[in-house]
């Protein structure tokens, strides 16, 4: 029997390949690069699907020096979601940009449809209707792009997320799991099948979609290597699984580009009003729901800061910046630049601050850009609570976990302990286990009693001085969502 998986990891901004060695029980070696994107109009952002997968390619085989491939027991697969890559099913090669998750180009077509789908949307997919999803994004492409109305006329297009084009090059299989197809506000997730309304809805041929499969299914040979691809799922789901997050009411939060929160609801989906439900993993097509609310804005405008503004030098000083000063001084702000999302779906709401005066300053706005995700972690905790049950915790993960402010201030807020992960590489770590799960290295308890953290951060505040601060960042949603609501009145 090999000794290594492999695992992919294709991020928003930058993708890596993983080795994992299962008798150490730990990541040996990765390979990471960053890749572009476009932003050809207000509100679109794409990225080269092409580049995508050439780059990913090279930090596979850049893993696979100095390896025997007869070492390696399978390759995982773990993405960003909802971002659509629409290609011609015999050459392979993209007709058209990838159009990413953040993408808002479709915000209008969304906000038409009348409030009937908008329920059909939600009683099926588990989902609220909105342009983060891939349904309208394919719409879009099978709309405007006329390579793709002639593709699909003559049944030789592919649409279909990120998950399903990389399966594709890899191993010539057009598949996706039911994580990513969860996402895409075509999939019921009650039938576990593409919904044929909704379909019709967005005009989107079922032949055009990939065939739905588990998460730890073996897809089949990779084409240029010896080993299989067999394990496929979303980035943050990926990310629960990783944290080990199996029982019903076990919740994690991933600081990245954006901010997610999934909770394990177990084996019958969870109705929500402002959060998501969706799926969480299947394995052996057993499928385990979940509850999701996402920031579209989190770890972005850390780096906006930075990027745009020239606030710091090197992320790492953030955490000393924020605790320079003792608060934000009644500064607030909302990183909406891509919109709002759970629990406040707002698609035409942009990026705000307030209440700044002559003496605010940069670590003002630092430590309030720090302070607006973990406010919005805890009113999308506060929605699941109402609907599934109350956290006892909070597992916590991605680059943003390494800001000791962020994990004390989140705890503060959400009043509860806050568990850092002493592996930092939870997300593709959940597509490690699914090989292992394929393969019978690992199973379920095996991987919980694996799971540790690093550190446990306890709150520091009272209920009441929370709930004083909380109330601040209300009053700013509620002037974002005022000059929102003023813009599309126009």
């Amino acid at each position: 029997m090999g000794k290594y998986i492999i695992a992919l990891d294709e991020g928003t901004t930058s993708l890596r390949t993983v080795l994992y060695d299962i008798n150490e029980k730990k990541i040996v070696k990765v390979s990471q690069k960053p890749f572009k994107q476009f932003y050809p109009k207000s509100g679109w952002v794409e990225q080269d699907a092409n580049e995508i997968w050439t780059k990913q390619k090279e930090t596979l085989d850049d893993i696979l020096h100095n390896i025997n491939q007869n070492d390696v027991i399978g390759l995982g697969l773990t993405n960003q979601r909802e971002t659509v890559v629409a290609w011609n099913k015999t050459t392979g090669e993209p007709i058209y940009n990838a159009i990413v998750w953040q993408c808002k180009r479709t915000s209008k077509e969304i906000n038409k449809l009348p409030t009937n789908i908008k329920r059909k949307i939600k009683n099926k997919t588990g989902l609220i209707a909105d342009a983060y999803f891939s349904a309208s994004k394919m719409k879009w492409i099978l709309t405007n792009i006329p390579e793709a109305k002639k593709l699909a006329a003559a049944d030789n297009l592919c649409l279909g997320t990120i998950d399903s084009f990389l399966a594709y090059k890899l191993t010539g299989q057009f598949v996706t799991d039911t994580t990513n197809a969860s996402r895409t506000m075509l999939f019921n997730i009650n039938t576990l099948s593409w919904d044929d309304e909704l379909l019709k809805i967005f005009g989107v041929p079922k032949n055009t979609l990939p065939k739905v499969v588990s998460c730890n299914e073996n897809i089949g040979k990779c084409l240029d290597y010896t080993f299989d691809l067999c394990g496929m799922i979303g980035d943050q789901q990926s990310s629960m699984f990783g944290q080990a997050c199996f029982k019903k009411g076990m919740t994690k939060a991933t600081y990245g580009t954006g901010c997610f929160i999934l909770m394990n609801v177990g084996n019958t989906p969870s109705k929500a009003k402002n959060v998501l439900s969706t799926i969480g993993y299947t394995i052996d097509g057993k499928t385990t729901y979940a509850l999701e609310g996402s920031v579209f804005s989190a770890c972005n405008a850390i780096d906006w800061l930075k990027n745009n503004l020239c606030f710091y030098e090197d992320v790492a000083q953030t955490a000393e910046i924020c605790t320079s000063i003792p608060s934000t001084d009644g500064v607030y702000f909302v990183p909406a630049f891509s919109g709002l999302g759970a629990p406040y779906w707002d698609g035409f709401s942009k990026g705000t601050i307030t209440g700044m005066t002559l003496a605010t300053n940069k670590a003002h706005l630092i430590r309030a850009c720090f302070e607006s995700i973990a406010y919005n972690t805890y009113a999308i905790i506060k929605d699941m609570s109402l609907n599934s049950c109350p956290i006892k915790e909070l597992h916590v993960d991605g680059g943003g976990s390494k800001n000791s402010f962020l994990l004390q201030f989140q705890s503060d807020i959400i009043q509860r302990n806050v568990l850092k992960s002493k592996e930092s590489e939870s997300t593709v770590l959940g597509a490690v286990y699914m090989v292992a799960v394929c393969k019978k290295i690992f199973n379920i308890q095996d991987i919980a009693k694996m799971y540790t953290s690093s550190v446990t951060v306890t709150p520091k505040i009272t209920i009441k001085e929370r709930n004083t601060l909380y109330k601040g960042w209300e009053n700013a949603i509620k002037i974002v969502k005022y000059d929102s609501k003023k813009r599309r009145e126009k």
